[in-house]
């Protein structure tokens, strides 16, 4: 199943603010994170990892 990273971004952005309530400041910095990392040269050792 392939899923838009922005969409897998929002949902897990989302789902992280209701359960969890951290402060905005962090999700902002893991959403970011995430972000940059599934574009640079650790995304396919994520990819292998996940799949």
């Amino acid at each position: 199943m392939d899923v838009p990273l922005w969409l897998a971004l929002i949902a897990v952005g989302y789902l992280g603010i209701k359960l969890i309530r951290p402060p905005w400041w962090l999700i902002a910095v893991l959403l970011l994170g995430g972000y940059l990392l599934a574009d640079s040269v650790f995304a396919p050792v994520i990819d292998s990892t996940v799949k």
